[in-house]
């Protein structure tokens, strides 16, 4: 030690201390934040898969007399009357003198390339 050399001061250790684990958490929570945003968005895709291979069974069981074709929109309908599931091209809509009384139209549906099928939103 010499009276030129800088002087050293004592270092406040808890108030360092505390900065260091603000600042951990504060990094941690952001890395924590981000991932759990990824989780969202990967849980809405396997909710969506999840809905489209419901759809698929439903279009499996339903019965219907046409050639389907990929990309093409149909409407699943419960048949009230027969107690079963129909596949039709044609919507509530869609009819001149208005649907079946005894039709209960489940969801408007596409068939996607990878042979399942989505519901289509707003219909």
């Amino acid at each position: 030690m010499e009276v030129s050399a800088p002087r050293f001061d004592l270092v406040p250790v808890t108030s360092h201390k505390d900065l260091m684990v603000n600042t951990a958490r504060r990094h941690a929570q952001q890395e924590y934040d981000r991932i759990m945003a990824l989780v969202a968005v990967l849980q809405a895709q396997a909710d969506d898969i999840r809905r489209r291979l419901e759809l698929t069974d439903q279009v499996a069981a339903a019965r219907y007399s046409m050639v389907l074709y990929p990309g093409g929109q149909y409407w699943l309908v419960q048949d009230q009357q027969r107690g079963d599931t129909l596949l039709t091209p044609l919507g509530p809509e869609d009819w001149s003198t208005g649907a079946p009384a005894h039709y209960r139209y489940i969801a408007h549906i596409e068939w996607l390339g990878d042979n399942t099928w989505r519901e289509i939103e707003g219909s």
